[in-house]
């Protein structure tokens, strides 16, 4: 009868292919990282930190009897402490990319690399130095609350891989802080994303490093798709800034954006150095599904070949955008990763980072179950995925995991039978209310 310990050499046996011994080592001397032999060295550390994420972050004190391990909570939650931040990091992005090359690279768009770029948030233990780095929401008074890191991930748009989540401040915009993921990012790829990061500035920062964007077109800029119309003189209003060139298609059309004032988050010096027009192409299209409720969708592109690209073949791409908002769920609801539980600056991203690696893990797994029952990566059940994982003996080949329905154009209203929480909020610190009793029965 095959015991719990198991689990873990299974894990190590899995990650030694994407993840061997050898790079977790070296990864920490290159960061500067030195250790002593001992039980918990960084190798043993790593595969139990992985361990404990993949069964759902669960409790340090439950660890033992996962692992078999003769250990203390204590003696586990140092070794973490330990393990240096930018290695994790380091190990996160190698990972990924020779997860990727198991797939071939041959997930792509008209023969571009894709990826989504989408921003979310999470909950964090309320301590000061928490709270003082990351914030919480302002409609909260001080003590009701918890701090909410914002964060602000990079996905591979067809495999599902996580290449970097960056932890921000709650009160900072993503598009403040998303060229920290450019360099990540090869020339010639092609980058989706919400209106939050459509404006001028980071399209410019993308051509510069000869990178396409994909954007819904923000709220704030005017379209119109009339061909030789007149763009907006100094003092006008309701006309569009930028020039008309080319008509390519019915609300399809090449256009000149002008330089827009410097951003705060930019420096003077990159401020220069971006052009001072950039030739895009905007477009809309109508949703044909029906109860959804945004009906037509405009979308900025640097893909300026009507040829190449087609109209039809960017509504549909535009379309793989929502890929991230599962993704984001199955971390965050999946994984219970809206609840954090280190309560250092530092170990929240090390455990961030360890989330990471067990999605990629288990993407990983997802995409050889999908080569073997030839089906999309995103058929393949995510938390059919994690149960194997989890059950699975060493040695034991995988089998056919659970594919879920085709459902296109599936819409559900956003609301839930379930009423979960039925108590009062706080509206006072949790000290006061111990002293005064009979303001929480109010």
């Amino acid at each position: 009868m095959a015991t719990i310990s198991a689990v873990l050499q299974r894990i190590k046996l899995d990650l030694r292919v994407f993840l061997p011994d050898g790079m977790v080592l070296e990864a920490c001397r290159h960061v500067g990282h030195s250790w002593r032999h001992r039980h918990f060295d960084p190798v043993l550390t790593l595969h139990l930190f992985i361990l404990q994420v993949l069964h759902f972050n669960t409790a340090l004190t439950h660890l033992r009897h996962l692992s078999k391990l003769p250990m203390t909570a204590a003696a586990y939650c140092k070794a973490r402490m330990r393990l240096p931040l930018p290695a994790l990091q380091m190990l996160l992005r190698q990972s990924a990319a020779a997860m990727r090359a198991a797939t071939d690279g041959k997930a792509s768009w008209q023969g571009l690399r894709t990826w989504l770029v989408d921003g979310s948030s999470t909950i964090a233990p309320d301590t000061p130095a928490l709270d003082k780095a990351f914030g919480h929401s302002a409609n909260q008074r001080e003590g009701c609350s918890f701090p909410v890191p914002k964060l602000l991930g990079l996905f591979d748009a067809f495999g599902g891989l996580v290449i970097e989540i960056l932890c921000l401040p709650l009160v900072v915009h993503e598009q403040a802080h998303v060229w920290k993921l450019h360099p990540l990012l090869g020339q010639g790829d092609l980058l989706i994303g919400d209106r939050g990061f459509c404006s001028y500035v980071h399209l410019a920062m993308l051509h510069l490093r000869n990178v396409h964007g994909c954007f819904r077109l923000h709220q704030r800029k005017i379209v119109s798709f009339r061909a030789h119309r007149k763009s907006r003189c100094k003092g006008q209003t309701g006309k569009p800034r930028s020039t008309f060139i080319k008509r390519l298609g019915r609300q399809d059309q090449l256009v000149r954006w002008q330089k827009d004032q410097q951003p705060k988050w930019l420096g003077l010096a990159q401020y220069l150095t971006l052009p001072e027009t950039l030739v895009v192409r905007e477009l809309r299209y109508a949703l044909a599904a029906k109860g959804q409720r945004t009906r037509k969708v405009t979308v900025v592109t640097t893909l300026l070949d009507p040829v190449l690209y087609p109209k039809e073949k960017i509504a549909e791409l535009y379309g793989v955008r929502w890929q991230v908002e599962t993704h984001f769920r199955e971390l965050k609801t999946t994984l219970r990763m809206r609840k954090l539980k280190c309560k250092t600056v530092e170990g929240l991203q090390k455990e961030l980072a360890v989330y990471c690696l067990v999605y990629n893990l288990i993407h990983a797994v997802m995409l050889q179950a999908a080569r073997r029952q030839d089906v999309t990566p995103d058929r393949i059940s995510f938390i059919d995925t994690v149960r194997w994982l989890i059950s699975a003996e060493v040695g034991e080949e995988l089998p056919a995991l659970l594919v879920n329905p085709n459902r296109p154009d599936r819409h559900e209203p956003r609301v839930i039978k379930d009423l979960q929480d039925t108590y009062r909020k706080m509206t006072k610190p949790r000290a006061y209310l111990r002293k005064h009793p009979r303001w929480a029965e109010r």
